[in-house]
């Protein structure tokens, strides 16, 4: 793949995601389904090490860029994921002078919508291909149930599953 169509599919991308993760339907689509440059398993890893360290939630799209072609690769998602950025800031300001509107107040509710169904389509087939037993299915299960229904940090979380998939590797369970 060259950088170029590697820039570009990453930019559509994080262009069309609301969130940090809202960009992983595109991405799955373009590397794992269109091109098969990536796998699902190589793609979760890339999410995995993008969401384990500080910084923003669409740092993964630099995993995912490393994944494909190595350091160039994560320099060009490196400038896929700031491109957003660079040009939100004029479309900010049209858009704070007119955020009262009740047609564009809807768009955004709508857009939020179909994202959020996105994010789930893409989560799906990436759950499938890690939720292999019933040990990471209950560990999910709990991850999910604390994160929802308390206000635990999500670091402890995440921790806790660390742990208990550690002892239970090292247990000899699978």
């Amino acid at each position: 793949m060259s950088l170029w169509l590697l820039y570009l599919l990453l930019s559509k991308a994080t262009m069309t995601g609301f969130s940090g993760l809202g960009s992983l339907p595109s991405i799955r689509e373009d590397f794992v389904e269109r091109h098969h440059v990536l796998t699902d398993y190589q793609l979760n890893a890339a999410v995995a090490a993008g969401r384990t360290g500080p910084g923003p939630l669409g740092l993964y799209v630099v995993c995912v860029g490393y994944t494909v072609a190595g350091t160039p690769g994560a320099l060009i998602g490196f400038l896929a994921m700031i491109t957003p950025t660079m040009l939100v800031i004029p479309v900010l300001r049209f858009f704070l002078r007119t955020a009262e509107h009740p047609a564009l107040r809807g768009s955004i509710r709508g857009l939020l919508l179909a994202a959020a169904g996105l994010l789930i389509s893409a989560s799906l087939p990436l759950g499938r291909s890690s939720l292999t037993s019933a040990l990471p299915v209950a560990v999910a299960g709990v991850s999910f149930c604390i994160l929802a229904l308390t206000k635990v940090e999500t670091v402890w979380v995440v921790a806790g599953a660390a742990v208990l998939g550690l002892g239970a590797g090292m247990a000899g369970f699978k």
